[in-house]
């Protein structure tokens, strides 16, 4: 299971008892190893420019045969939703399965333009559900406002990290405001308006802490930052945006997630798209925010591709 950004290998610390142990005599015990991007928490930063998602799902390829497995299931939200369909599309034969609950668009393609213009007239022609129309419209304001006023961090990220990063190295209390920030708009849009930005709604202190103490111990926020330069400054359209993933993939739509991906955008990208939950709460840090729900869908997603690859 791989993390993203501002978060950690924590995220998944409340999912690990719910995967490795068994609640009932259907559930599925799972072996599960939940790595750092190199360059976040105690893992080491590379040493050399260029290192993007596709270098760290080499690594994590590499990091899973020394650890003897020949083949795994792989799960990522945020930057590790990039990173495992860049190991599905790497060694697709090794993953025998993708879940992810995020999946931005890759490509702006036909179906996706066509389906944004006349997707709020005829919902049903697209497939839109209720949330999908919800969340997509209107799209002047559901869309390019709501990217313009949450995307300034990726912008400073994917042009000038070294510099607000060492900023943010020098003081506690300012790491913490710009990783716990993240932590009430992106998990939901309404905490914005709240005074505590409504961070133990969902979240314990302890928690929140944690994660913001895994960047500062380690010292690590700006070759995490980094990260989004060594991707972006390559441009959007590298091979791999555009090439689909055809393992078994199960998507959990989390309603309050910061990007909306209907059904008909995710099975551009995902050809084998066997499941797709929607769920009935959570956002951006739902392996963190919604542990039980994530690890039952989990749980089903992998119940099913089992289930296949056992009929004769």
């Amino acid at each position: 299971m791989v993390h993203g950004w501002p978060g950690s290998f924590y995220e998944f610390y409340g999912m690990i008892p719910l995967l490795t142990e068994m609640s009932d005599s259907t559930d599925l015990v799972f072996e599960v190893v939940c790595p750092s991007i190199p360059g976040y928490g105690f893992s080491e930063a590379p040493h050399k420019t260029g290192f993007d998602s596709v270098c760290a799902a080499r690594i994590f390829h590499k990091l899973m045969r020394r650890l003897g497995y020949q083949q795994f299931y792989a799960h990522g939200g945020d930057w590790g939703w990039l990173v495992t369909s860049n190991m599905a599309q790497l060694e697709p034969r090794i993953i025998k399965g993708l879940h992810v609950n995020f999946a931005p668009p890759s490509t702006l393609g036909l179906p996706l333009a066509l389906s944004l213009m006349f997707g709020w007239w005829f919902p049903r022609l697209f497939g839109f559900t209720d949330m999908d129309i919800q969340r997509l419209y209107p799209c002047m304001e559901k869309l390019v406002k709501e990217s313009v006023a949450e995307s300034g961090y990726m912008h400073i990220q994917a042009t000038k990290p070294d510099t607000v990063g060492r900023a943010l190295n020098d003081s506690p209390v300012g790491l913490a405001a710009y990783i716990l920030e993240k932590f009430s708009t992106w998990t939901c849009h309404d905490f914005r308006d709240l005074e505590d930005g409504g961070l133990t709604r969902k979240f314990t202190l302890d928690d929140l802490l944690t994660n913001v103490m895994i960047y500062w111990t380690s010292g690590c926020i700006v070759s995490s930052m980094r990260f989004y330069k060594e991707n972006f400054g390559k441009g959007l359209d590298q091979p791999h945006s555009k090439m689909p993933v055809h393992v078994p993939t199960g998507f959990a739509c989390f309603p309050n997630e910061v990007m909306h991906s209907p059904k008909l955008w995710v099975k551009q990208k995902y050809h084998n798209l066997v499941a797709f939950s929607p769920m009935a709460c959570g956002g951006h840090f739902a392996a963190m925010e919604e542990p039980q729900l994530m690890a039952e869908d989990l749980q089903k997603f992998i119940k099913t591709i089992e289930k296949k690859t056992k009929q004769p």
